[in-house]
């Protein structure tokens, strides 16, 4: 799925017509895959929280939980039937991201951010 197929909306002001915008977090279709299948064994979470830590030679990385309610995100995306929730502090260095699943030695099971 392209990142131009996936839209989310604004909330209208007063007398404005409401504007399509790209979505914070697309999901490729092997991540929707992915997380359906990790969801089929937690059935009462309710999507996976997507932040990041101060950590590492660059500074930041990516971090997945499961998560029961939005609580400090700020973000809601929805795509194919799967939500995601990204922390205040993870919005921007997330904006128009892609997350994919890739089954290999280093990254098996997991799904993976990819910019």
């Amino acid at each position: 799925m392209s990142a131009s197929s996936v839209r989310a909306t604004v909330g209208a002001v007063s007398k404005r017509k409401l504007q399509p915008t790209l979505a914070a977090l697309t999901l490729i279709p092997s991540a929707v895959n992915k997380i359906k299948q990790l969801f089929k064994d937690k059935p009462e979470q309710g999507g996976l929280k997507v932040g990041v830590q101060t950590r590492g030679p660059n500074g930041l990385s990516y971090t997945l939980e499961y998560t029961k309610t939005k609580g400090d995100s700020v973000e809601e995306v929805v795509q194919d039937g799967v939500r995601g929730f990204i922390e205040e502090k993870a919005q921007l260095t997330l904006l128009g991201t892609e997350m994919d699943c890739v089954d290999d030695k280093l990254s098996s099971n997991y799904p993976v951010i990819i910019q």
